[in-house]
């Protein structure tokens, strides 16, 4: 009999039957049984940080985003949640004798406002976890987590982010997603402005030396600079001797 049976058994119903406590629904307890990964390793009292690690992650070898966040307006996406990463760590630390400890948290905080109107307390917190082995030694690392809450809960969700980041990250966990470079695709060529585009830029007073040195980088770029073009004054002109003339007025003058 499992932990659900064990606790509906325990409660007097069965394992489907749930009842509300208050006005609000109960569910099942969940089944938390783990998988069977073997026993402790004989030789654990020997092995390091290091080596211990590197077995853990050759049990994680993938973790699906099979969870799904539906925000409305903040959009729609598959993630890895916290209760993902601790099952699939858990008992691979477990078996090959793996702590990971929270060390130290540095957090800062602030108030923000929501959309509707209400207000939320910001958390991000910086943690730095240590991951001892077996024989006491320990590899030190810091992930960081961001989160937010209208009661008191923005720092365990933040540092609960943060550690599904360093055993992800640590872990090196693929997703199972797709590999990008399965992709390919031909970069198109982004259309180049032509040179009389610039006309009413170039000679507009507010226009500073900065931004012109910076047109006459573009036009070079684009192989621009000798076009002709009709100049403030009407006459004909390249566009690149135009761009240096002008810049040197407004130096002259002043403008920054």
């Amino acid at each position: 009999m499992g932990l659900r049976e064990n606790a509906a058994a325990a409660a007097g119903r069965a394992p489907a039957e749930q009842e509300t406590l208050g006005g609000v629904e109960q569910r099942p307890v969940p089944d938390l049984t783990e998988p069977d990964l073997g026993d402790l390793s004989k030789d654990a009292e020997q092995v390091s940080a290091v080596v211990a690690w590197s077995r853990v992650m050759g049990e994680v070898r993938a973790i699906a985003k099979s969870e799904r966040f539906d925000g409305g307006r903040a959009g729609r996406f598959n993630f890895r949640g916290i209760e993902t990463a601790l099952n699939a760590f858990g008992p691979a630390c477990r078996k090959h004798g793996v702590l990971v400890i929270q060390h130290r948290v540095e957090t800062e905080y602030r108030d923000i406002a929501t959309s509707s109107g209400g207000r939320m307390r910001e958390c991000t917190a910086l943690v730095t976890f240590r991951i001892y082995g077996p024989d006491g030694s320990f590899i030190e690392s810091q992930a960081a987590g961001e989160a937010s809450d209208s009661g008191g809960r923005s720092t365990p969700k933040a540092q609960s982010i943060a550690l599904r980041t360093l055993l992800i990250n640590n872990g090196l966990v693929p997703t199972e997603d797709r590999d990008a470079d399965a992709v390919h695709f031909e970069r198109a060529e982004m259309p180049v402005r032509p040179a009389t585009s610039y006309l009413d830029e170039i000679t507009n007073p507010h226009t500073s030396p900065g931004r012109l040195r910076q047109i006459h980088h573009e036009l070079r770029m684009t192989r621009q600079l000798g076009a002709v073009v009709t100049n403030e004054v009407g006459d004909e002109e390249p566009i690149g001797d135009m761009v240096v003339r002008i810049g040197k007025e407004r130096t002259a003058g002043g403008a920054s």
